[in-house]
């Protein structure tokens, strides 16, 4: 493995860069003949362009992209398929640039990725390479989140065509209409020694400072050796809805070591009944589940005043 500085060093002397983006996404389908113009223009070394259709084949063509031994890929897409690319590509020396092309674009919040392109594609020519962490569930590697509960169902019921149409209001509408039908859960919560027990209609883990495209605390960062966990709410549909309130208008204001968070590098989950886990919107896998965190495990293009620690 290279440094981050050597590798850096090649980005910029090389520019050897594979583009991939998902143009099933909300915005992707519009931007990747731009975004080819642009690293044309800008000088990058386009050694392939992938334009997905179907997102299934997502492993392969990132593997196939791999084997071309590019310094840079860029990815553009929404959550879903940052979070794929970012599992191919841990541990790994190549670095990810971030296009967010989605509904919430939860890790480019986290890491001060722009979300206008001009604004993500400039970080390719004028930022760094960091590494960052990552979390790893039930033997899933991701990058923003694992949760328990109502967002499970959200996640496997949100269309399609409605995130496309409201983006990311679409998934609060979704869990209006599954909340109704949907019964709370009792967890225990092990964390940095300390054991929390929960009855809740949803509980959080992540890696990162950003859920829904809303801050979770103003100090997250997915460059800390920590993760969060925390539940919205207690077992009232009334506190879940007004969690979530609070989520929306107080996360910029909220501290890490503050209420309601539990933070540290490992965290064991276990639930009655058994539950599934939604791992960065893809559901697979049940508690009882320890999640824990991959420390530097990615190389990504940030800003150049990004804190990398």
């Amino acid at each position: 493995m290279r440094s981050k500085i050597e590798l850096d060093t090649a980005i910029r002397q090389d520019r050897r860069t594979v583009l991939l983006v998902n143009t099933r996404s909300r915005r992707g389908r519009d931007h990747f003949e731009q975004v080819s113009r642009h690293l044309d223009e800008a000088g990058f070394h386009l050694l392939a362009r992938f334009g997905l259709e179907r997102p299934e084949r997502l492993p392969e063509v990132l593997a196939e992209a791999l084997a071309l031994g590019p310094d840079l890929l860029v990815a553009g897409g929404g959550d879903g398929t940052i979070s794929e690319t970012a599992r191919h590509l841990a541990h790994r020396d190549v670095a990810m640039g971030l296009l967010p092309l989605g509904t919430t674009n939860n890790f480019a919040r986290t890491l001060g990725v722009p979300l206008d392109v001009a604004g993500a594609l400039a970080l390719l020519t004028e930022g760094k390479v960091a590494d960052v962490d990552l979390g790893e569930a039930a033997g899933r590697i991701f990058t923003n989140l694992v949760s328990i509960g109502l967002s499970a169902q959200v996640a496997e019921h949100v269309p399609h065509r409605l995130k496309r149409r409201l983006g990311r209001v679409a998934y609060p509408l979704t869990a209006l209409t599954r909340l109704p039908a949907h019964r709370p859960f009792d967890a225990v919560v092990t964390a940095g020694g300390e054991v929390r027990r929960v009855r809740t209609h949803q509980l959080n883990i992540a890696n990162g400072n950003s859920h829904a495209g809303n801050p979770i605390a103003r100090d997250g960062s997915a460059d800390d050796r920590l993760l969060m966990a925390y539940a919205l709410g207690r077992h009232g549909r009334r506190h879940l809805l007004g969690a979530t309130l609070r989520h929306l208008v107080t996360g910029r204001l909220r501290t890490v070591e503050g209420s309601p968070f539990l933070a540290a590098p490992e965290v064991l989950v276990e639930t009655d009944p058994a539950l599934p886990l939604d791992i960065d919107g893809e559901v697979l896998g049940r508690t009882p589940v320890r999640v824990r965190i991959l420390p530097n495990a990615l190389r990504v293009m940030v800003a150049a005043d990004f804190p990398d620690r």
